[in-house]
């Protein structure tokens, strides 16, 4: 698993799964976290107690259904698995804020006091749609947080149409940045630096993270874009 190098609070934990040390098989071999991709439903409840197990969390993570949208849950409590959500938000100790992903950008976030968390799912329809944003306004003071980038699919291996650049664009010329022009018309896009922009907007600079690639690091993460079916790693955050 992965321990994110940043300043968080001392009552604030949070980690990353990567693929490794479960018990699912090809194409989901090993730790696949997500009941949503055709893997063993078994296979995937150990997995899930694994990574509880092994990440010393206080209780079960959070399973959103993600849909690609914006909607950020605030959570008191734990819940059950499958409500549609791209983020959630605790102010809660012992609640596991989580999102699944597998390419797609997970973000987590946490104020410097230490008393408030969430994880967020950013693929690029949430993120340029403002799913950070909404995330950040549950925060007591937005400005006041510091975030973490997961690992996320990189800019080399992320292909996109124009009318993803165009969308980013319009809500914010400096999105010109993140983008390189690629073959026949595409562009390669810049998960990491579209998120960082959209934080540093918000007044956030402490912005840790983002040196991973899951497509190209084949054998540490799971790549939808690579492999299409495929298990899901989850980032996780909770206060003690």
């Amino acid at each position: 698993m992965i321990t994110p190098c940043w300043p968080a609070p001392p009552g604030v934990k949070a980690v990353c799964s990567t693929r490794e040390g479960g018990y699912s098989e090809q194409p989901y071999h090993s730790l696949n976290l997500g009941a949503h991709v055709g893997d063993n439903p078994e296979r995937v409840k150990h997995n899930r107690l694994q990574f509880q197990q092994m990440a010393a969390m206080p209780s079960q993570p959070v399973w959103l259904e993600q849909v690609h949208g914006t909607r950020c849950l605030t959570l008191t409590h734990n819940i059950a698995a499958g409500v549609q959500a791209d983020a959630c938000f605790s102010r809660q100790p012992g609640v596991v804020c989580s999102v699944m992903t597998a390419d797609c950008l997970p973000l987590l976030l946490c104020n410097r006091a230490g008393t408030e968390v969430a994880a967020v799912h950013a693929g690029w329809r949430g993120l340029c749609n403002g799913i950070i944003e909404n995330t950040l306004q549950l925060f007591s003071q937005p400005s006041d947080c510091i975030a973490w980038l997961g690992p996320a699919i990189s800019q080399q291996a992320f292909e996109v149409g124009p009318e993803v650049r165009d969308a980013f664009i319009k809500h914010a010329p400096l999105a010109t940045s993140a983008f390189i022009a690629g073959q026949k018309g595409k562009w390669l896009a810049d998960l990491y630096m579209l998120a960082r922009q959209r934080l540093e907007h918000c007044g956030i600079n402490a912005i840790f993270g983002g040196e991973f690639c899951t497509y190209q690091q084949s054998e540490t993460f799971f790549s939808y874009r690579r492999d299409g079916q495929t298990g899901r790693m989850a980032s996780a955050i909770w206060r003690q």
